[in-house]
Parts: structure tokens; C-alpha cells; sequence
């Protein structure tokens, strides 16, 4: 989370990185209780993710442009159908698209919807099938969208940037790079030109 506002570059825009936990529930309860201390202008979900093969490769950073809760909705015999078509909310949190477009072209980065799931995908079906009810998706992890919820409440703007470790699909941990992916993640935290980002997500 960033808060100020310097030019004198990267080292003078004050950060503060916060471990929420595991999952969309932890991840907006920790979020919600750091904003509420009134210090930030901007909110970044960040980590390691899956991604969807071919728009996100192992070794990929992407940057969101749409913050989607995946599985959050309801079973029903003509199939999933999620809690805005029930009438109950809203599933997407929508990045500032300039703040967004800027940290992608900072971090060549692909830009592409995220999906916050609370179950990670383990087989080829349901990747399929989360694919298919959103097209374009590029990565899944946990958190993102509890993130977003906690700083839609708080009025402010959120971005969402991860690197991705692993396929989406059939889980075969000798595959995964976590390590790989979080020196990724690392690198791509010091190419990020704060000053400008943090105007662009002010601008909205």
C-alpha cells in the first residue's frame, strides 16, 4: 500500500507492504484494518498466481484490469451463476486504467482479467471452464478481490500485479517456480515508477 506522495523517486514514496493472509476473507479483513488508519493513496494486491496458458506463461508479471471473485455466486441447474446475476452484488472491481496501463508498460507486463478464486483450480476441466466464463483471463490466485473490496470502501484506487509460478490446471508442484516468481515479483516492485503511478491512479 502507498501512501505520499515524493519526487524525489522510488526511495522517496513512503510503502507499506502488508502479509494479509490466505485467501479473500483474510486478505480484506487485514486490508480493511490497515486503510483504516487513513494514511494510503493506493492499494496494490500483489504475490505470485497460475496462469492461464496461452495469454500468461510461467515466468509472465500481469497487471489486472478487471479484480474478479470467480467462484463467488451460486450452483444452479442451468450452471454457475454468480452473485451480480443473483441480484446480490457485484463480482469485479475495475483498476484505474491508466495507473493500470502505465504499471504494464513499466513492467511488460500482461494485462488481462484476474480471477480471486478461494479454490485453487486443480484439474484441466475446471480450468476450462473458468476460461470460458471469462474470457480473457490470465491469471487466478486467492486474495485480489478482497483487497479490492477493502479499498472500494475505503475510496480508493486499487491495482492488482502478479507473477505467475504456474499453469492453471492439473496441479503438478515439481512444476511450479515459486522461487522464480517471487524474485520476479521483487523486481517488478523496484521498476515501478511510484510518483507517476500514484498521479495516474488520483486521476482515475
Amino acid at each position: 500500500m502507498l501512501r505520499g506522495l515524493a519526487r524525489a523517486g522510488a526511495p522517496g514514496v513512503p510503502v507499506e507492504v502488508l502479509a494479509g493472509g490466505v485467501g479473500p476473507a483474510a486478505a480484506a479483513a487485514a486490508t480493511a484494518a490497515a486503510l483504516a488508519t487513513g494514511r494510503f493513496r493506493l492499494v496494490v494486491s500483489a504475490g505470485i498466481a497460475g496462469g492461464f496458458a496461452p495469454h500468461a506463461p510461467v515466468g509472465a508479471t500481469v497487471v489486472a484490469s478487471g479484480i474478479v471473485a470467480a467462484d463467488l455466486g451460486a450452483e444452479t441447474p442451468e450452471g454457475f451463476r454468480d452473485v451480480t446475476e443473483l441480484g446480490f452484488g457485484s463480482v469485479r472491481h475495475r483498476p484505474a486504467p491508466d495507473a493500470a496501463a502505465l504499471a504494464a508498460k513499466a513492467l511488460d507486463a500482461v494485462v488481462g482479467p484476474v480471477l480471486t478464486v478461494s479454490t485453487v483450480t486443480g484439474s484441466a476441466e475446471r480450468a476450462a471452464a473458468l476460461a470460458a466464463r471469462h474470457p480473457g483471463a490470465v491469471a487466478e490466485a486467492m486474495e485480489g478481490f478482497g483487497v479490492a473490496e477493502a479499498a472500494a470502501r475505503s475510496g480508493l484506487p486499487v491495482l492488482e500485479i502478479r507473477t505467475v509460478s504456474n499453469p492453471v490446471g492439473p496441479r503438478d508442484r515439481a512444476a511450479w517456480r515459486i522461487g522464480e516468481a517471487l524474485g520476479a515479483l521483487e523486481r517488478a516492485f523496484a521498476a515501478l515508477p511510484y510518483p507517476e503511478l500514484l498521479q495516474e491512479a488520483a486521476d482515475g
